[in-house]
């Protein structure tokens, strides 16, 4: 994935707000942790329980410890979209969009909190809000590639599947040979009835990524539907 903005500690610099009660370990881990899952990463590129397995006791942890960096640091914008991020983790939907609308609030154009603002909408199916939010995010950053990806997602929900597929398609050319941007596509043409096609395109995803869980899955889904076409 293209690099995104990471907190200040992630990036190697002092961290003179961190609690003192964290032990050095836990410190490691969620700095680990953060670098993982926060700000736009968000990875789920479509994928809104990616974090399901995930210790959630890290989770816990790294909530606790950005709700005392920003009672801290309340002007850093960062930290208030990673305690977001968190929320979001959490389940806390509404808390979240507290914490990214703030953002927004002090910095119309911040990309990051635009961009899990929407996965938020998306999360809770408000698909008219995503998409408000994921075409901003394309046009603050219009060579990010995952703004596009979760642009394809939120018209997909919409059932606009043309734009759909205009949106994966500038995606795929902005980062060729993804996993799961070709596997975006392929839902399109699920959602659209043409199995024959979406079947092709999960394969061809799997041509990048063996191990791709959800493609396998999709096949798996499919597997009595391969002479079906769209319109059948």
């Amino acid at each position: 994935m293209e690099a995104e903005k990471i907190p200040q500690e992630v990036e190697g610099k002092p961290a003179k707000n961190r609690p003192k009660t964290f032990k050095k370990k836990t410190s490691i881990l969620l700095l680990l942790f953060t670098l993982l899952i926060s700000i736009g990463t968000g990875y789920a590129l479509g994928h809104f329980y990616f974090w399901n397995d995930i210790d959630m006791k890290r989770v816990n942890e790294q909530l606790d410890f950005y709700k005392e960096a920003v009672r801290k640091d309340p002007a850093n914008l960062q930290n208030r979209v990673v305690l977001g991020y968190t929320y979001f983790l959490k389940g806390k939907n509404e808390d979240a969009i507290k914490e990214f609308d703030y953002v927004i609030e002090q910095d119309k154009n911040y990309y990051d909190a635009h961009y899990n603002m929407g996965l938020v909408y998306l999360d809770e199916e408000r698909y008219n809000e995503a998409l408000i939010e994921f075409e901003k995010t394309v046009k603050i950053a219009p060579k990010d590639f995952k703004g596009y990806v979760q642009l394809g997602i939120t018209y997909r929900g919409l059932k606009e599947f043309d734009r759909a597929k205009d949106a994966l398609d500038e995606a795929n050319k902005l980062n060729p040979s993804n996993a799961d941007i070709i596997y975006q596509i392929g839902m399109v043409a699920e959602a659209q009835g043409d199995y024959k096609s979406a079947i092709g395109i999960y394969k061809d995803a799997l041509q990048y990524d063996p191990l791709f869980e959800d493609a396998v899955n999709a096949l798996d889904r499919l597997k009595d539907k391969d002479t079906k076409t769209e319109g059948e």
